[in-house]
């Protein structure tokens, strides 16, 4: 039981960085997106 108490706020700790971490990967995700829809766009105006 001890173990579990002092295991805890370490779990807490990397699920909150792993968090931050999927965050920032889905802006990243939607960044790539926005400029791949801004390329397809031009291609098709130059048509």
């Amino acid at each position: 039981m001890r173990k579990i108490i002092h295991v805890s706020p370490l779990l807490a700790l990397l699920a909150l960085a792993a968090c931050q971490t999927v965050q920032g990967a889905g802006r990243d995700l939607q960044s790539a997106g926005q400029a791949i829809s801004r390329e397809s766009q031009e291609a098709q105006a130059g048509m």
